[in-house]
């Protein structure tokens, strides 16, 4: 007589944070999960408020319903329904849409720690975050200022850095991801000279060549920015090229990483964009920053590297002009879920 198995369902648990309430991050999860895409990917499961999912999906006028769900392996995990870890933080009737508060701002901090806890005890395989914000997460009783700062300190970690990914114009051609790891962040343009090491712009190539790994690119080629126009023309427009970054990638290069530059701003992106690089390690926030967003801004997602679990997040904020009104993109939600997925692989 035989037997019916049944097979172990291969699809990664992505725990997808809800955002601030207050927000577009409901809207964009709703919108996400309802592509069909999502379901043959990764099995997901919202961490927020059931309530507020509820109102999401009414408000839209989408055709889903919401479930609540007590164990993450309980979950429906097909389209049409939305499985929702639920805190119940959120009273519906005081939220208030688009404004900054701290019941919204205490709540988004619990989805993350709860879905990075998820994480960590192995039962989903990646978490996935929707916007927060900084004010509110002050107001609510919290000191950190963003999502870094929360995993770092849940994790333990030190390093830590933000990976940004677009796949570029969303004009129905097929292009080159460009993604850029930066070696100093939010620090004012002044400061930043002095921030730059040998030892800190080869910890940034070190962390983007396992950054690179982990998105399934074996021998990735890292491409490193210089600071000054023209690559500092051999010290005549400033030092930093000869003092700093070639040192650092002459380092990187002796470890077997595949650095290569100083390469001179105006152009290391254009030829990321045509395919001659897999990554490009920037020295400041707007140096990286402006080619993301020009190259492809609604789609692009972030990547936080040096952690011990996996994390992808949208690139935007809670946008509370539009929050509520229906009209927020949920593009960069859709690409983070799938980089989540990609990676949980």
């Amino acid at each position: 007589m035989s037997q019916t198995t049944t097979q172990p369902d291969s699809r990664p648990i992505l725990a997808i944070t809800m955002g601030d309430p207050a927000g577009v991050g409901p809207e964009i999860t709703a919108k996400a999960l309802a592509q069909e895409e999502m379901y043959h990917i990764c099995r997901p499961l919202v961490v927020g408020d059931a309530e507020v999912m509820r109102h999401a999906v009414q408000q839209l006028g989408l055709p889903l319903t919401v479930a609540r769900v007590a164990d993450p392996v309980a979950g429906a995990y097909r389209c049409g329904v939305i499985d929702v870890y639920s805190l119940d933080n959120i009273r519906w009737d005081e939220l208030q849409i688009g404004r900054v508060s701290a019941m919204a701002g205490r709540a988004a901090v619990e989805y993350v720690i709860a879905a990075a806890r998820m994480v960590q005890e192995d039962r989903a395989a990646a978490m996935v975050t929707s916007p927060i914000n900084k004010e509110a997460i002050q107001l609510g009783g919290y000191h950190y200022i963003g999502h870094t700062e929360i995993l770092a300190d849940l994790t333990k970690s030190e390093g830590e850095t933000t990976m940004l990914i677009t796949p570029g114009p969303d004009d129905g051609r097929e292009h080159v991801p460009l993604r850029v790891v930066h070696v100093t962040r939010h620090i004012p343009f002044r400061e930043i000279v002095a921030n730059l090491t040998v030892a800190q712009v080869l910890d940034t190539i070190r962390i983007t060549w396992e950054g690179m790994r982990a998105l399934k690119v074996d021998r990735p080629r890292i491409a490193v920015a210089a600071l000054n126009p023209h690559g500092g023309e051999g010290g005549l427009l400033g030092p930093e090229e000869i003092e700093v970054i070639g040192p650092a990638v002459k380092a990187a290069q002796a470890e077997g990483i595949d650095a290569r530059g100083p390469y001179p701003a105006d152009s290391i992106f254009y030829r990321a964009m045509a395919g001659e690089f897999d990554a490009v390690a920037a020295m400041y926030h707007d140096q990286g920053h402006i080619a993301i967003k020009v190259y492809g801004w609604e789609a692009s997602v972030t990547v936080t590297l040096g952690l011990p679990i996996i994390r992808t997040s949208v690139d935007h904020g809670t946008a509370f002009d539009i929050a509520w009104k229906g009209v927020a993109n949920p593009r960069s939600m859709i690409e983070a879920i799938r980089l989540a997925a990609t990676m949980a692989g």
